[in-house]
């Protein structure tokens, strides 16, 4: 496997197909000791037009770091160090802030998992959504204000004239997440991130917000960047599948190929963590003994852990190289079916 040459690309389409394209993102944070810690490494990822990317991953992966360094907005005291962020062609990064949060909303929308602490608890449900459609489409009030009861129709919340005017404390929390969802889209917007927006709900809850959230999104061309903690729900909501490790995609696939033939071991191990057979469990999801860690920049950042890493494992970093058709992993060893 060390022979293949063929590496990922990081322009798979041009912008007229690829709505979101990331190039050599690197996001760091600043220590007392001086180095910063990098928490996104030098990441290529593309979004297609009208798909679903699922982005898994373990808590202090980089998910959500790298959901907010699109938009320009990394949890603070990070910063973007380097490389693209395009949007339609247009590099986020190099945007001044008036015209990013003219982006922000109306182009490019986010749904979180803490919809209440998103929601103004002193304004009613409808002043809220009408307002994005007020300050991003320059809609007269009564005009906004209609697309807003619209919104709450196609978001299936019942009687929605009457929720118009309530309160977030009033709504459910699967209610609540409709709510920001509308708000969400309202502007129709061509690229969507969910920054595991269904994990706080029961899940009859969740596989209703689930398809909710599928069906708009098609409905509106929308592009989206799913992300996620629950590896299982990809399995039925997204078109193509990704992973990450400690700020870097360790593997990426369409769907039916990353649940059928995985060739990364942590996605294998991401995979047995859900499996009912104690022994795969055992075998994937203990971790090696501990030894000194060496550059994250030189080697695989998967070392430490990997039950198929190897001497060259340390030496030389792995690149994200196609094993099959639209398949990629970042592994030296990558797993045989």
């Amino acid at each position: 496997m060390l022979g293949l040459t063929r590496t990922f690309p990081s322009t798979l389409l041009r912008p007229a197909a690829v709505p979101l394209e990331i190039e050599k993102l690197r996001v760091e944070f600043p220590t007392v000791d001086g180095a910063p810690k990098v928490a996104i490494r030098d990441l290529d990822l593309s979004v297609y037009t009208g798909e679903i990317l699922g982005l898994v991953g373990e808590s202090g992966a980089g998910k959500t770091t790298l959901a907010r360094s699109i938009m320009n907005l990394p949890p603070p005291p990070g910063r973007v160090a380097a490389g693209f962020v395009r949007f339609s062609g247009i590099n986020l990064l190099d945007l001044p802030e008036r015209r990013l949060q003219q982006m922000r909303g109306r182009d490019i929308s986010m749904i979180v998992p803490n919809p209440r602490g998103e929601l103004n608890p002193l304004l009613s449900i409808g002043e809220q959504i009408a307002n994005m459609a007020r300050v991003h489409l320059g809609k007269d009030r009564a005009s906004a204000r209609k697309m807003a009861l619209d919104m709450l129709n196609a978001v299936q919340i019942p009687d929605p004239a009457r929720r118009m005017r309530a309160y977030p404390h009033e709504l459910s929390g699967g209610m609540a997440q409709r709510v920001v969802i509308a708000a969400a889209l309202i502007c129709s917007p061509k690229f969507i991130i969910s920054d595991d927006a269904t994990s706080g709900l029961d899940v009859t809850v969740q596989a209703q917000i689930l398809e909710l959230l599928k069906t708009l999104a098609r409905e509106r061309h929308s592009a989206m960047l799913f992300i996620t903690r629950d590896v299982g729900i990809t399995a039925h909501f997204c078109d193509r599948v990704a992973v990450i490790y400690d700020g870097e995609i360790m593997e990426i696939a369409p769907r039916e190929g990353f649940f059928l033939a995985p060739r990364h071991p942590y996605t294998v191990m991401l995979l047995a963590a859900f499996s009912h057979n104690p022994r795969l469990r055992r075998g994937w999801t203990m971790p090696r003994m501990q030894q000194a860690r060496v550059d994250p920049a030189q080697n695989c950042v998967y070392v430490d852990r990997c039950p198929r890493a190897q001497s060259v494992c340390r030496r030389t970093k792995p690149q994200l190289i196609e094993l099959a058709p639209s398949h990629f992993a970042r592994c030296h060893f990558p797993v045989e079916r």
